[in-house]
């Protein structure tokens, strides 16, 4: 029987946190998703203000960020680069996105979740989605299930 280490929601609070805590710093509105091993949603967050359409974008960077284990501007980087060959289509599911801001939680080597920002610039998207990385590594062990 396999068994896997996993974000739950005690985790998904630390990043949700940190990122709000950011933003409301900085007067900005973000939505927040973070996902666990397999990429599903453990907890979406969309503050005031946010963009509605940033609610599915958000939870499709989480979902890509697990499911690749590596950030969505990479997955994005190769799809546009000429030279790669590489298609997006080619996985054939439209929840894949190379959008900056979707970025895997990496603990002991292992990648266990992702959080992912979506509704402001990318770079910002990835600075912030940074943060909740950050808070999970500093104050988490993830769950065994």
């Amino acid at each position: 029987m396999r068994s896997y280490t996993s974000l739950g929601n005690r985790e998904a609070d630390l990043a949700v946190h940190a990122i709000t805590a950011e933003l409301t710093r900085t007067g900005r509105a973000a939505v927040i998703a973070v996902a666990d091993v397999h990429g599903e949603l453990v907890t979406l967050v969309r503050l005031d203000g946010a963009p509605p359409a940033s609610i599915l974008i958000a939870t499709n960077k989480a979902w890509t960020a697990a499911r690749e284990r590596r950030p969505t501007r990479e997955l994005g980087q190769s799809a546009r680069d000429p030279e790669s060959g590489f298609d997006m289509a080619y996985y054939g599911d439209p929840r894949y996105l190379g959008w900056g801001g979707g970025v895997p939680v990496v603990l002991d080597g292992a990648v266990v979740g992702a959080v992912a920002v979506s509704g402001l610039a990318e770079h910002e998207d990835m600075e912030l989605a940074a943060i909740g990385v950050t808070a999970i590594a500093a104050g988490s062990a993830p769950s065994r299930s």
